[in-house]
C-alpha cells in the first residue's frame, strides 16, 4: 500500500474515494475530522472519535448525522487553520504517520497551508502526507521516503528550499547526490518504474504523485 497512517485527518476540500484512499483509511487507528471534512467520513468508510474547528463550515445534514461525536469546538476569530486544531490533537496520540485527506484542490492559501503543515510535521518526525484521492503530496524531507508505487505512476519532486546530497532511484529518470534549487523543474514529471527510493542530505519540499 501506498501509505499506511496511524491517524487520518479529514479536511473539507475535495476528496474522491479511489481505492488506495479507502485502503489507507481504514488503516488509520485514529480519525480526527476538521470542521465540514467530516462529510467525507461515510464515504471513505471510518468513524470520526474527536471532531475539531470552528463549526463555520458545516451543514445541517452533517450536524444531525454526527451530533453524537465528541468536539473541541474553537471561535471563529482564532490563529490557527482547522487543519492546524485538528493535528494539534491528533498528535497526543504520537503517531509516527498522519494524512491529511481532502487537503488538496480547494482553495488556494488553504491548499498551500495544508502542504507546509505536512512539511512542518514531517520536520518534527511524523511522517505526513496530503490526498485528494486522485493527487498525492509527500512530505519530503531527510533522511528521505521510499514509495511502493505501481510501474508507470508519474510522480515529481518539488523543492520548498535548497534541496542537497538528493537521490532518486526507481524512476525513469535518476539522480545522485545532486543539488535541487529552490524553483528549480528538474525533478518534475518523471516517472516510475519500481519502488521509489528518495535519499535527502538537507532541504524539504514535496514528492506528489497522481494515481
Amino acid at each position: 500500500m501506498i501509505f499506511e497512517p496511524d491517524v487520518l485527518v479529514l479536511l473539507g476540500g475535495p476528496l474522491e474515494a479511489t481505492p488506495q484512499l479507502v485502503e489507507a483509511a481504514g488503516r488509520a487507528r485514529l480519525v480526527v475530522a476538521a470542521d465540514g471534512g467530516v462529510r467525507h467520513a461515510a464515504v471513505l468508510g471510518v468513524e470520526p472519535a474527536l471532531w475539531v474547528g470552528d463549526f463555520d463550515s458545516v451543514n445541517l445534514e452533517d450536524l444531525t448525522r454526527w451530533a453524537h461525536l465528541p468536539r473541541m469546538e474553537y471561535p471563529r476569530d482564532k490563529d490557527a487553520t482547522d487543519a492546524e486544531l485538528a493535528a494539534q490533537a491528533a498528535l497526543k496520540a504520537a503517531p509516527e504517520s498522519l494524512l491529511f485527506a481532502g487537503g488538496l484542490g480547494g482553495e488556494l492559501d488553504h491548499e498551500l497551508g495544508n502542504l507546509m503543515l505536512a512539511v512542518r510535521l514531517a520536520r518534527q518526525g511524523v511522517r505526513a502526507a496530503v490526498t485528494s484521492g486522485p493527487t498525492w503530496a509527500f512530505a519530503l524531507v531527510p533522511p528521505g521516503l521510499e514509495l511502493d508505487l505501481q510501474p508507470g505512476t508519474p510522480f515529481s519532486v518539488v523543492p520548498l528550499a535548497d534541496l542537497k546530497g538528493l537521490t532518486i532511484r526507481g524512476g525513469r529518470w535518476g539522480l545522485k547526490d545532486a543539488a535541487l534549487l529552490l524553483g528549480s523543474g528538474h525533478g518534475m514529471r518523471n516517472v516510475s518504474v519500481k519502488t521509489i527510493e528518495i535519499k535527502l542530505l538537507a532541504g524539504y519540499g514535496l514528492l506528489i504523485m497522481h494515481d
